[in-house]
């Protein structure tokens, strides 16, 4: 029933690449995980090793109202997989005037996934705001706001505190409690890196769940379309997704979250 988002304010941070490996890592420690592609680029697909030509996804068919088990990838990790789909601007645009008219379109399939109690869903988002947080950032249990360590990412910490980033006003209060952020591409060695993380720690305090290493076999993994945990067991950029699954167990609550519960009875 937990659902966890990734979510950035910007693009380029990695975000895609944290939400896959942290899946696998949730599912090592003997969850049982679907992860859901939320982002038009559909490139969560890629690190699960989901065939190029394999194009479907339960985003592009959603105006289709599909039913979400039919779409299901079965993936050698163990972990299941929604994919996006492949689509065009137009396909893109047409989804989001959908989800903006009639947003049960998609709270609705989200409300039976997250009614197994047993699974955890790992939601990767687009950047920035979209029609896809708005709706289901309600019904999550945390909001993982991944960040590197660079000024950028220092000068959004005021938006990651308040929540704004995620909307405005009721949304960003009721958010704000649940937000958690992950900082991707440290390198200790290079003072830059090293002192944009430490602000970024010394701000963020206990809601940074911690820091994954810049590490070249982040991106061969990548590369060889595997997972982290799979190629570098390890390396360090391995252990830093280990200790950052098991703060996101130890930071997910122990009973049912009653706003979740509220919204899933509606």
């Amino acid at each position: 029933m937990p659902l966890i988002c990734f979510a950035s304010p910007k693009g380029g941070v990695g975000k895609t690449t944290l939400a896959a490996n942290i899946a696998d890592a949730l599912r090592r420690q003997g969850r049982r995980v679907l992860v859901m592609d939320f982002d038009p680029q559909n490139t969560l697909r890629l690190h699960f090793g989901v065939p190029l030509t394999d194009t479907g996804g339960f985003m592009v068919e959603l105006p289709k109202r599909p039913d979400w088990r039919d779409l299901v990838r079965q993936t050698a990790s163990g972990v299941m997989l929604l994919p996006h789909g492949s689509g065009d601007i137009r396909g893109t645009l047409g989804l989001a005037h959908a989800l903006d008219r009639d947003p049960e379109l998609l709270a609705a399939p989200m409300r039976s996934i997250l009614g197994d109690p047993n699974l955890l869903v790992v939601a990767d988002t687009p950047p920035g705001a979209s029609h896809a947080l708005n709706i289901i950032a309600p019904m999550a249990s945390l909001v993982c706001t991944v960040l590197l360590p660079d000024a950028t990412s220092a000068a959004l910490i005021p938006d990651i505190e308040s929540g704004r980033f995620l909307g405005a006003g009721t949304m960003a209060t009721l958010f704000a409690g649940r937000l958690r952020v992950v900082l991707n591409g440290v390198d200790p060695n290079a003072r830059l890196s090293r002192a944009a993380a430490e602000t970024v720690a010394r701000h963020i305090g206990p809601r940074l769940l911690g820091a994954v290493a810049r590490d070249e076999l982040v991106a061969e993994a990548l590369a060889a379309q595997r997972l982290v945990l799979d190629l570098a067991p390890n390396s360090q950029a391995a252990e830093d997704l280990r200790e950052i699954a098991r703060g996101i167990e130890a930071a997910l609550p122990s009973g049912p979250d009653p706003f979740s519960a509220g919204w899933g009875a509606r």
